[in-house]
């Protein structure tokens, strides 16, 4: 604001001395003319000078007319906001502010409930369709070969050249050590010179043999053979002749018997045969009939035809204990048919 502004139209009413109101709780006080002078040059940007003179216009006396009783005492911001129309009316371009009342408490909104979900969303959402399973190339055995890309590395498929060959020979070397196992089995339980059983797996299947009369009360019958000559053989012609009536002996004894029976090397020159459901009967005669195929018969060594035969024990399954109980009785018993023949 310039300094060729007055104020000498602009006049408040002169203040009467505070007095304290009976109903109020605070003290009232005029307007005082450093605090008009404040107010002045806060609101209305004015330099001191300025704001010191239109304070003491304003707080000037004026002539009033007697009145019967004195006016009540104004707040500086009611006698404020009685003076802005004169105000803007002298300074218009004056930065004038807005006096702000506080607005009434507002009641806070009650807060909405939720709204609940949609129930069918889930049933009425849209079924994503199948994926389709990639196309497989069949061939007979329902493994598809493997054939690389022209787009491999070398390295790659030299790669898998190396693993399909180790797997093959992985292969070869699992089918040879089964092989070798079971002719190892079959070693186990074989005789090592003749076509028959070892002394071992023979007694295994008299043993399978005795379990079986004992449970479903079968019958069975051992014949015992103690090969006659056999010493004269090998003194004459040596041991591979003896060797050789060995394996002669063990042929005819397999060829004749059937094939649920067994026959084994029990040891030296002396064969059993286990008989499976046979009675002593029909065992007895089975024994003659071998004695006689020995006696007459021949077997050829080194264009010799030599001879030779045995003498046979027969012992019926009468619940022996052990496997070597029965088969003791039953060599007994050829040692007497031996004894009675000289």
């Amino acid at each position: 604001m310039g300094p060729d502004k007055t104020f000498h139209s602009l006049a408040i009413q002169p203040q009467a001395p505070s007095r304290p109101e009976t109903g109020g709780s605070e003290t009232v006080r005029p307007a005082t003319t450093a605090s008009m002078q404040s107010l002045l040059a806060q609101y209305f940007e004015m330099e001191p000078a300025e704001a010191a003179a239109a304070a003491h216009r304003i707080q000037a006396p004026v002539q009033q007319p007697a009145s019967p009783e004195p006016a009540p005492a104004l707040t500086l911001a009611e006698q404020l906001e009685a003076i802005l129309p004169q105000l803007e009316a002298l300074a218009p371009t004056a930065r004038i502010p807005q006096i702000a009342r506080p607005e009434p408490a507002r009641a806070p909104e009650p807060a909405r409930p939720p709204e609940p979900a949609p129930i069918l969303a889930p049933i009425l959402a849209p079924i994503p369709a199948p994926i389709p399973a990639p196309a497989v190339p069949h061939v007979a055995n329902d493994i598809a070969p493997f054939v690389p890309d022209d787009g491999w590395a070398v390295s790659a498929k030299a790669m898998i050249d190396t693993l399909v060959a180790e797997n093959e020979r992985l292969r070869n070397e699992l089918k040879a050590e089964i092989d070798a196992r079971r002719i190892a089995e079959a070693q186990a339980d074989s005789d090592v010179l003749t076509p028959t059983l070892n002394r071992r797996a023979f007694l295994r299947e008299m043993q399978r043999a005795m379990a079986d009369c004992r449970r479903y009360g079968e019958t069975a019958c051992l014949i015992y053979l103690d090969m006659d000559g056999f010493k004269a053989i090998n003194d004459s012609y040596g041991h591979a002749a003896g060797d050789a009536a060995l394996v002669y002996v063990a042929e005819t004894l397999k060829g004749s018997v059937r094939e649920g029976d067994s026959v084994g090397r029990i040891g030296g020159d002396e064969f059993a045969i286990l008989l499976r459901r046979a009675d002593l009967n029909s065992s007895r005669v089975k024994a003659m009939k071998l004695e006689a195929e020995l006696a007459l018969g021949t077997f050829e060594y080194k264009g010799l035809y030599l001879k030779t035969g045995g003498s046979f024990g027969v012992r019926l399954f009468a619940d022996q204990p052990t496997a070597e109980v029965w088969l003791a009785e039953a060599d007994a018993a050829m040692f007497l048919v031996k004894k009675a023949a000289r």
